[in-house]
């Protein structure tokens, strides 16, 4: 049985969203809830066969979601990044490329691309 918790967080937020980001905190204030998002640590597809190394996140970016209850949301979401360890060169997930391995939602694809381009 699915966590309850999970399960209304998967209903509110864009479609698909957990399956590769972890919702790590809710705050809510007069300015309306801040939902926080980070990137699981699951390698990106297309480097399945190399040698990555977690680097932290990127910066943090903030956008408006629908509006809960009457309040203003806001998705703060950090996105992951990697090393690859025999060139040291910075990696993230391809977004374009999950989508057309069809791992996510049409909305979740188009939610992504409004967010990262």
């Amino acid at each position: 049985m699915q966590d309850p918790y999970l399960q209304l967080a998967s209903i509110l937020l864009p479609k698909g969203i957990l399956e590769f980001f972890e919702l790590t905190q809710v705050l809510q204030s007069e300015a309306g809830l801040h939902i926080y998002l980070e990137e699981k640590n699951i390698l990106p597809q297309e480097y399945q066969n190399q040698k990555l190394e977690s680097k932290g996140f990127m910066p943090e970016i903030t956008i408006q979601d629908f509006p809960i209850r009457g309040q203003k949301v806001n998705l703060c979401i950090k996105r992951r990044r990697w090393e690859v360890a025999d060139k040291g060169t910075i990696v993230t997930r391809d977004w374009d490329l999950v989508q057309k391995g069809a791992r996510m939602t049409t909305e979740f694809a188009a939610f992504l691309k409004g967010i990262f381009g």
